[in-house]
């Protein structure tokens, strides 16, 4: 059998492909951006049709980059952005609009009125998420009741729904399918029966018949069509959204792991074991991965919506850079932010807050700031709202943090890097492989396929890559918490029913 696996990371604003080997190094890549669209304030959609596109083009990039062939390929895993929604005909596979992305907030009236209507605390109780714009059941609903022709194709077994990952598998093997982990951020599904559930089905309107069906994280769903972007049968073997993939990726298998992706958006997560544990202090709580026949890992979660889009909005928005890698060098130019602080709440706050009403915010200024200083903030709001919802697991969980495993693409900033081990007071520690959301994906594949043996030779694999330590003192680190909590305040009840 090839000891080569490959992963197909459909992201916020990019999809790759990548390949591993056994050891869990990277043998190539491919990757492609796609368009962001923005109809009006709060909505975000990304084109499905030219995200298909994208997938095929990095999958022969990749391949190429590989220096093989889909023949040498043992099996290929998905993992993608989580949430995003689409709706399309099963008749001619083509989408009824543009797909629905997790950071768009046009259905922030739906989830309150469910609220409203006393329907909230079923919904925390059954899926372990609160009534949120974030999750997928509010977008499917609001495409149910928004585009025409959808609900009458829904109930006649027509309109198929999925989130992004039952889109490519779907594409690529004509399997309509998703894993627990992307269906349990729908507000759709059980925790506990890792089942669609027909109350909540109701209490949104939707169809059981347009749902794909949950299976595991790590099993073999088909094989590629021979006229698809591989050219060739391969086993499709993995499914995991991003965050959960990235929590296989760092090989935190055991009660008690954490790990913090750095990406469109960061996402903490906690391994909570075979337990589902309720949040106290504004978690969600998930499904961590379900490998096979075994029992399904549970999770806490901290979502943070804007963290590495906010330095993609210094670039295309503001234009005060020309690319991500430019913050860095802009933001140490300057010793600190000179009193400035950036609250991105573009789509509210998340984890812990979940307050819709907030705005972006940008506190503090005075005519000594320069581009410079707003840069360095943008780097600093990363890292303070991490360090909010490490505050929340710690009390949640009971946990003392020794240091923080990181990965994602804003890892590669080492300042901001040292930012989070100064704001933390831990050491950060970044694996050898950073892109541990590609890698997670291909384990999941290669662990159904029989590559790896099991998870305990994932665990032989993780290495050091990079380690910063914390360089100020407590005093410093209370003092730039409390000026921070003093912008988020700034930004809350900006925006009115």
């Amino acid at each position: 059998m090839s000891e080569y696996v490959g992963a197909i990371d459909q992201g916020t604003t990019s999809t790759r492909f990548m390949v591993f080997d056994h050891a869990g190094a990277e043998v190539g890549r491919h990757q492609l951006e796609h368009e962001q669209i923005l109809p009006q304030a709060g909505w975000v959609e990304h084109d499905a049709a030219e995200v298909w596109a994208r997938t095929q083009d990095v999958v022969r990039g990749g391949l190429e980059a590989a220096g093989i062939t889909a023949a040498d390929l043992a099996a290929v895993g998905i993992t993608n952005q989580r949430e995003t929604t689409v709706v399309w005909d099963r008749r001619t596979g083509e989408p009824y609009g543009n797909a629905i992305v997790w950071q768009d907030t046009r259905t922030d009236g739906i989830v309150k009125q469910l609220e409203r209507d006393g329907h909230g605390d079923l919904i925390r109780q059954r899926t372990g998420l609160p009534p949120a714009a974030y999750f997928a059941g509010g977008k499917l609903k609001w495409i149910l009741d928004n585009v025409d022709g959808v609900r009458a194709d829904a109930e006649a077994g027509h309109a198929l729904f999925g989130t992004m990952d039952t889109w490519v598998i779907w594409n690529l093997t004509g399997e309509h399918l998703t894993d627990v982990t992307n269906a349990s951020r729908t507000m759709l599904m059980d925790l506990e029966t890792l089942d669609w559930d027909d109350e909540l089905l109701g209490l949104f309107g939707v169809p059981r018949q347009m749902l794909p069906e949950i299976r595991s994280s790590s099993e073999v769903y088909g094989n590629t069509r021979a006229d698809g972007p591989f050219g060739a049968e391969v086993p499709v073997a993995g499914d995991l959204g991003d965050q959960h993939a990235a929590l296989v990726g760092q090989a935190c298998f055991d009660a008690g792991g954490l790990k913090n992706t750095y990406g469109t958006g960061n996402f903490l997560v906690l391994n909570t074991g075979t337990e589902i544990v309720r949040s106290q202090n504004g978690l969600i709580t998930t499904v961590a991965y379900r490998l096979g026949d075994q029992p399904a890992a549970y999770a806490l979660e901290g979502s943070i919506a804007v963290t590495g889009s906010a330095i993609q909005w210094l670039r295309d928005q503001l234009g005060i850079i020309d690319d991500a890698a430019e913050s860095e060098t802009l933001a140490a130019s300057v010793d600190d932010t000179g009193g400035v602080a950036f609250v991105p709440a573009f789509s509210g706050l998340f984890a812990p807050y979940w307050r819709s009403d907030a705005r972006g915010a940008i506190v503090g200024l005075s005519r000594f700031n320069t581009k410079a200083h707003l840069a360095r903030a943008a780097l600093e709001a990363i890292c303070h709202q991490s360090a909010d919802v490490v505050e929340a697991m710690v009390a949640d969980a009971g946990l003392t943090l020794p240091e923080l495993k990181v990965d994602g693409g804003v890892t590669l900033n080492s300042l901001c890097m040292q930012i989070q081990a100064d704001v933390l007071g831990v050491p950060v520690v970044r694996p050898q492989v950073a892109e541990t959301t590609a890698l997670g994906a291909a384990y999941a594949a290669g662990l159904a396929v029989g590559v790896w043996s099991g998870t305990d030779e994932l665990v032989e694999n993780w290495a050091e890559g990079a380690r910063w330590e914390p360089a100020t003192d407590a005093e410093q680190r209370k003092t730039a918490r409390a000026q921070w909590a003093k912008a988020v305040e700034r930004t809350l009840d900006w925006v009115s029913e």
